[in-house]
């Protein structure tokens, strides 16, 4: 199966926009590192005492993979050994936490270098897992924004603050030219195994293949919501995500679920398919699986990697928080906060 498979590509500006009829403000996005930078929002902080040190690391223009090599290599662990709570972009710099064992406090000085710093350093109890983060903060730089451009940010920037936008997964998701995503259908399909991935890299590439076709699955079924302008409108069956806990449900009474919606306490979910995933019923569940078909996938083909791809429902819609856009001398400067596992750039998409 080709990664340009049938219901959306790898490119995410190819799926429809949520307000396609609007002018954006435009620009170009990461022309520099600098340009883009990611804080991250820890779940919680290390409390001093433990067998595991956690390491504030900024680093600029380094993959995740780049950078838990340079960490393996300097404190002579494995990678495995690394904690972290989620990855961050490349082309930028970014803060964020990850663990190592406390035992090589001594070796942390090695680390630094070739864009790599390490900001500061505490113990704790516990190894810091994936997914132990509340969001990350964004300040970015959108260089070659006209003044017509600028003039329209406080609009477009008041339309997503009132209706949220797009939860598309980023491009990144899908490597190169969908190479990642590739190999994820390859691997779904029983076309390749683990084996088949050099041994270095299958620790961080397996789980990141897999993932990356539940994300394009997910970004399918939310541009088909999008463009039968059913993304807002709560349909029966619908597994709907509350928004203060997380829980989900099905719908079964439209107009209420419709009204808290409205209310932002609940939001319409897609899937990241896995034998763990609530499943909707009625046409939202039919939708779902003619998705699957149309990518040469059987309702059970993600219970070949059952600890990998459990599944879960991701919203369709997200908002985000303290939402600025700001012209300054190199453009226009765009601030925010967005829950874990949001993408600036697909805000970013709708704004530009």
């Amino acid at each position: 199966m080709s990664a340009e498979a049938p219901n959306g590509g790898t490119n995410v500006d190819d799926l429809p926009y949520d307000t396609a009829h609007a002018q954006g403000v435009g620009g170009s996005l990461k022309d520099e590192p600098d340009d883009f930078q990611v804080e991250e929002i820890p779940a919680y902080e290390p409390t001093g005492e433990g067998e595991h040190l956690f390491l504030w690391i900024e680093k600029r223009d380094k993959s995740h993979e780049q950078m838990t090599w340079r960490v393996s290599r300097a404190l002579g662990i494995h990678a495995g050994d690394i904690g972290a709570a989620g990855v961050k972009d490349r082309r930028a710099v970014t803060r964020q936490y990850i663990s190592v064992p406390a035992k090589l406090e001594s070796k942390v000085p090695d680390i630094e270098g070739d864009g790599i710093r390490v900001l500061r350093a505490m113990r704790h109890r516990n190894k810091l897992k994936r997914g132990h983060l509340r969001g990350n903060r964004f300040i970015i730089l959108l260089r070659g924004v006209t003044a017509e451009g600028a003039a329209r940010a406080a609009d477009r920037v008041a339309v997503i603050r009132a209706n949220g936008f797009p939860n598309y997964f980023g491009s990144q998701r899908f490597g190169t030219e969908g190479s990642t995503l590739s190999l994820g259908l390859d691997l779904l399909s029983g076309k390749q195994t683990p084996r088949d991935i050099a041994p270095s890299r299958r620790r961080f590439l397996l789980p990141l293949a897999l993932s990356s076709v539940q994300s394009h699955l997910f970004n399918a079924y939310l541009a088909q919501r999008i463009a039968d302008q059913s993304v807002r409108q709560v349909q029966l069956g619908d597994v709907m995500l509350v928004t203060a806990s997380g829980g989900r449900f099905i719908v079964e009474d439209v107009a209420r679920e419709q009204q808290r919606m409205i209310e932002r306490e609940v939001v319409i979910s897609g899937p990241l398919f896995g034998p763990n995933m609530l499943a909707p019923c009625g046409e939202p569940a039919a939708r779902e699986a003619a998705l699957l078909e149309s990518h040469g996938l059987a309702t059970d083909a993600f219970e070949r990697f059952p600890r990998l791809t459990s599944g879960t429902r991701r919203a369709l819609i997200e908002y985000a928080i303290d939402l600025t856009a700001e012209a300054c001398t190199d453009g226009l400067r765009v601030c925010c906060t967005l829950d874990s596992g949001v993408y600036a750039t697909s805000m970013l998409r709708e704004l530009q």
